[in-house]
């Protein structure tokens, strides 16, 4: 197999680059594919629980309101009715799921796309855990400063990061999240995107080609 190339992006808080795999950060940018997408995983963070209840479902009696002739009013049935006040509803929401199937190789090359467009507008760095093992928000804080970040940013990390989670979380519009949670929609919703060393291992083996090519999968 031929060796990948690699890129280089700014380690977050330091003046040194480090290299990010090419298979990763590289791919041209395929719109439909990124809107299909990000739109799956919109779609599937949706709850789904709104509800209605139906003209069967309403607590009101099943009783002719009034007798049929003789009152000198329109003739009348239930008063369940979706037009009658406390009725019930016509075609009102249920329970129900968004989720919209997208392939998988589909799904892996919109993700190198959309962090192939960061790394081509300079938007992506690499944070290295060791540095915040004592969480410090005044630390990232300048870091993020001293990089010129963009908010909102993205900073993605593994669960055990815990030092980064702590020194991140408490900036304004600065979203930390697992490696493992992140979505398209994420990544094109960001200004900025930090991705842990960590992280960055599991995307190379979540969406980089190399995987693809072999056949794993991680998600």
């Amino acid at each position: 197999m031929a060796e990948t190339k690699a890129r280089k992006v700014p380690v977050l808080g330091k003046t040194t680059k480090v290299d990010v795999p090419a298979d990763l950060f590289a791919e041209a940018f395929h719109q439909s594919l990124v809107h299909e997408a990000a739109r799956a995983d919109a779609n599937a963070r949706r709850r789904g629980t709104a509800s209605t209840l139906t003209r069967g479902e309403v607590s009101m009696t099943t009783a002719k309101a009034w007798r049929q002739k003789g009152t000198g009013r329109a003739r009348v049935g239930a008063l369940s009715v979706p037009n009658r006040y406390g009725g019930g509803a016509a075609f009102g929401p249920k329970p129900r799921h968004y989720t919209v199937k997208v392939n998988r190789k589909a799904r892996r090359k919109a993700m190198r796309s959309a962090l192939s467009v960061h790394a081509e507008r300079g938007s992506v760095a690499v944070v290295k855990a060791s540095d915040f093992e004592t969480p410090s928000t005044k630390a990232a804080a300048e870091a993020l400063t001293k990089w010129g970040a963009k908010r909102s940013t993205l900073i993605v990390i593994l669960g055990e990061e815990t030092g980064l989670l702590r020194s991140f979380r408490n900036i304004p519009r600065i979203n930390v999240m697992e490696v493992g949670a992140i979505g398209v929609v994420d990544v094109i919703g960001a200004a900025s995107i930090a991705i842990s060393e960590g992280a960055l291992e599991v995307l190379s083996q979540r969406a980089g080609k190399t995987a693809a090519a072999t056949g794993e999968d991680s998600e």
